[in-house]
């Protein structure tokens, strides 16, 4: 599904970003002629499709920058042709680095990732979680933990499914600060 550990990390992000409808890996082949007219092909990483309706489809290709600087000569030309495949479809193209990739969202998302993956076995603990949240509508992790019950071995059963909500964008909170006790957090609207 990826050839790299930044290309998995950029589809770790895809995955937790709310604006992202779905995405597509290595999904379309892209013909070009190299300068001497023999035809090439290249695969672009991934296909981004957004929930916002004006929001074009993204076409990218992940890429480490010391590996697009020693090899932009050999890559100019398959950029080149995806940013005009791309154009063509009215999508855009972008090549995506680590500097895109490796930040606090990343961190949170792959710290929500296992939480996200695995359904609670105290699922029914979660409606007392959401109608709390609800009456408060922001508050943090702690406070919520706090006004659902005192105790601290009761507060840490609701830890997990927290995060799970947290992860499974049942519950808001801000992914681009670290994720802490301290962290504000708010009901989402259902669909």
């Amino acid at each position: 599904m990826f050839e790299s550990t930044l290309e998995r990390d950029w589809l770790t992000l895809l995955q937790f970003s709310a604006e992202v409808e779905r995405f597509e890996v290595q999904p379309v082949k892209v013909l070009w002629f190299d300068d001497k007219g023999k035809e090439r092909s290249y695969t672009p990483d991934v296909l981004v499709y957004y929930h916002q309706p004006g929001h074009k489809p993204l076409l990218c290709e992940v890429k480490y920058r010391d590996e697009l600087r020693e090899n932009w000569g050999q890559f100019k030309p398959k950029f080149q042709a995806a940013y005009r495949f791309a154009k063509e479809r009215g999508w855009r193209f972008k090549l995506i680095n680590e500097k895109h990739i490796r930040t606090q969202l990343l961190d949170n998302a792959k710290f929500l990732l296992p939480f996200a993956r695995r359904v609670p076995d105290d699922s029914e603990l979660a409606p007392q979680l959401l109608n709390t949240l609800a009456k408060v509508e922001s508050c943090s992790v702690q406070e919520l933990l706090t006004s659902i019950d005192a105790n601290p071995m009761v507060q840490a059963e609701y830890i997990p499914l927290l995060w799970y909500l947290v992860g499974t964008k049942r519950v808001g909170a801000d992914l681009t600060q670290k994720l802490t006790m301290a962290s504000k957090v708010w009901g989402v609207a259902n669909d």
